[in-house]
């Protein structure tokens, strides 16, 4: 299997590529293992609780906490671990992790897919409706409850701070 890890973060001038790595509907946390080149369980979550949208990771990146870029797709339809999209950056949620006395920042980015026609309106992520962006914070702080860690949110940004952060947190030569 390829890496996926080593992907291009960047697919044009606009989109990026985002893998999924856990579908929307899943009741588990997959992640991909850059070693093995596999998707490996990261943690099931708790009773009732599903993913609302894909998750995934963002090639070529790398954030404070030493992996890719999170990403959360945006879009009406589930897809599969392994799956490569292309995604224009509609937002991030800028998050302050505390975790055995350390703090490190562990934003999410957001993003909808270039070609999912019921998403093509989403410009900003801050244009979700006030009930949406309190869900997506409660299953934040939900999917990290059984575990030793403390979520500050620290504010919702446009595309262009997303962007700037993808800039920022790119590692590869042509990210």
């Amino acid at each position: 299997m390829t890496n996926l890890s080593k992907l291009p973060t960047w697919a044009d001038e606009n989109n990026i590529y985002a893998v999924i790595e856990t579908p929307r509907g899943s009741t588990c946390k997959l992640e991909f293992d850059p070693e093995l080149k596999v998707f490996t369980l990261a943690k099931p979550l708790m009773v009732g609780l599903t993913y609302p949208y894909d998750w995934g990771f963002i090639p070529s990146t790398q954030a404070e906490d030493g992996d890719p870029l999170d990403v959360l797709i945006i879009h009406a339809s589930q897809t599969y671990p392994g799956v490569v999209l292309r995604c224009r950056p509609i937002g991030i949620l800028e998050i302050l992790q505390k975790r055995k006395g350390k703090e490190e920042r562990n934003d999410r980015i957001f993003a909808a897919p270039e070609r999912s026609p019921l998403e093509s309106n989403l410009e900003d992520i801050r244009d979700l409706p006030s009930r949406a962006v309190e869900e997506l914070e409660q299953f934040f702080r939900a999917t990290n409850a059984l575990e030793d860690k403390e979520l500050k949110f620290l504010g919702w940004r446009g595309p262009g701070a997303a962007i700037k952060a993808i800039r920022r947190l790119s590692i590869a030569m042509g990210g």
